[in-house]
This record gives structure tokens, sequence and C-alpha cells, in this order.
């Protein structure tokens, strides 16, 4: 699969819900969970791979891998973290992005099973910034407009060599 790269217009959309979990489903969230690997990612949302659906994909700290499929944060904690972000769709550029240090989350797997998780720590970021590319968020969108600026011209620069 083709990882879409900003500033690709799908990126800033609002996704879809997953209807039918089915065989499909369950293809699409493998095809992406190798592209993830092989893209060196440890997330990657729908609309990263041209999907306009509710639906992501992630690895924790040992690399087991998730199938998020409609998925829905449904409490966080009061504490917040800071940590460098990155993304697969703005290869090359990294900046630190306050979060929840944990977040319990909602979902349903590739098999249509429903599940909830809590988690902290690397995962729990995870979580957030894939839930967040289903909104038509990215990570730059938490920086200041001086940082962000900055963080694009890099990005630009890289692009373009």
């Amino acid at each position: 699969m083709e990882i879409i790269r900003y500033p690709a217009d799908i990126l800033r959309q609002k996704t879809e819900a997953v209807s039918q979990i089915d065989q499909e489903t369950a293809e699409l969230a493998a095809a992406m969970l190798t592209t993830m690997v092989e893209g060196h990612g440890i997330g990657l949302a729908g609309p990263q791979v041209g999907q306009l659906l509710s639906l992501f994909v992630a690895q924790d700290e040992n690399g087991k891998p998730y199938v998020f499929i409609n998925p829905e944060i449904t409490g966080t904690s009061l504490e917040t973290v800071g940590y460098e972000e990155g993304c697969l769709s703005l290869p090359g550029i990294y900046e630190e992005v306050i979060r929840p240090e944990a977040v319990q989350i909602q979902a349903w797997n590739e098999k249509g099973r429903f599940f909830k998780m809590e988690c902290s720590g690397l995962i729990a970021r995870v979580v957030q910034h894939e839930l967040d590319h289903l909104k038509g968020t990215l990570f730059i969108d938490y920086l200041t407009p001086l940082k962000r600026d900055r963080l694009l011209k890099l990005y630009e620069k890289k692009s373009r060599q």
C-alpha cells in the first residue's frame, strides 16, 4: 500500500464508520499492518492509505499489533506528558506534543469482536495520534504556529531532496 503524504486533502477529512466487519476489512487491516511495519511506523490510519474509514492499526512497545475499528476514547488521565511525535504522512519531521498519559479506548478488532483497553505510555500516545487521523487532525495541529511553520518548511525542503 502507498502511504499518503501531507498535504493531501484526504488527511484533513473525517472518516466514516465501518458498517460491516468482514473478510475485506480484515484484509485491509492486515495490509495496513504490513505497510506500517515496512514504513518503520508504530501506527497507521485509514486516511493515510486512502481509506476514509474509521480504522487504524498500531503496535505497542513490544511489537504486538492491534487493530482498532470504529474506535472511541472513553476516558483520559488528568496527567499529561510530552513526547516527540512523527508521522508516516509527514516523514522526517518530529516535534514534542503534549497528550494525556493514559487513555481508555473501545473498538472492534478485525474479527468483529468488541473490546475495551486501558493503555498508557507509548501505546496511549499512538492511539491518540491515530484517532486524530480519523478526525482529520495531524500532530502538527497541536504546535504553536511558529513551530508548525518551521517544521513544514523543513518538511518541504526534505521532500524536494
